[in-house]
């Protein structure tokens, strides 16, 4: 294995690590097995976090904004932290608006409920700080690849895991030959389904 995050080194360890089920994936340009790894990234992030840095001008009685095409989740505001007037004092600006996140992935945005007030942005200033979860990403470019390099093995075991949930689905349509003997060709620790389980199990392990 190369070591490289690049998605094409990825995927070219990820092909070798799965042995002839790779054949099982044809799909051009490599297309699954990126496919896979993406979707493995994904999932990473529920267990790898990757928090990130954002900011949205704010405008007075404004209450939608565009949200980072990476956001997974909001965390929370930074505008505040340390600005804050008190209560009792004259420039208070009141409670802080609460916020959503809405929409679908890709084109989500930060929902401001009630909209920021003209108080609200002399006192703390219109550019609001957040920081918020982001989708892992794995990119051509090893350098954008967001999953770290400490963690390249877990990637591809859990894209591993994914390779074989996709076998098993494939399996279900098919026709199943009953063997009344209790023998059978293929030993039931060996069927996709069998291995995906197995492959979890060693993958939530070694995050532990």
């Amino acid at each position: 294995m190369s070591g490289s995050m690049s998605l094409a080194d990825l995927v070219a360890d990820l092909k070798v690590s799965l042995h002839d089920a790779a054949n099982v994936f044809t799909a051009a340009s490599d297309a699954d097995f990126s496919r896979l790894l993406a979707v493995s990234a994904q999932d990473f992030g529920r267990h790898r976090p990757l928090l990130l840095s954002g900011s949205v001008t704010l405008i007075a009685g404004t209450a939608s904004y565009d949200a980072p095409t990476d956001l997974a989740a909001f965390s929370r505001e930074t505008w505040s932290v340390g600005r804050t007037p008190q209560p009792w004092e004259a420039t208070y600006p009141g409670a802080l608006p609460r916020v959503s996140v809405i929409g679908k992935p890709g084109a989500r945005k930060l929902a401001f409920s009630p909209a920021p007030t003209d108080l609200q942005l002399t006192v703390l200033g219109s550019a609001f700080g957040f920081i918020y979860l982001a989708i892992h990403v794995i990119d051509s470019d090893a350098t954008k690849t967001t999953v770290p390099p400490e963690d390249r093995g877990l990637l591809i075991l859990r894209a591993q895991a994914e390779a074989m949930r996709e076998m098993a689905m494939r399996n279900t349509g098919k026709p199943v030959t009953r063997v009344e003997s209790g023998f059978s060709g293929i030993p039931r620790n060996g069927t996709p389904s069998h291995l995906f389980t197995v492959l979890m199990d060693e993958f939530k392990g070694a995050l532990a």
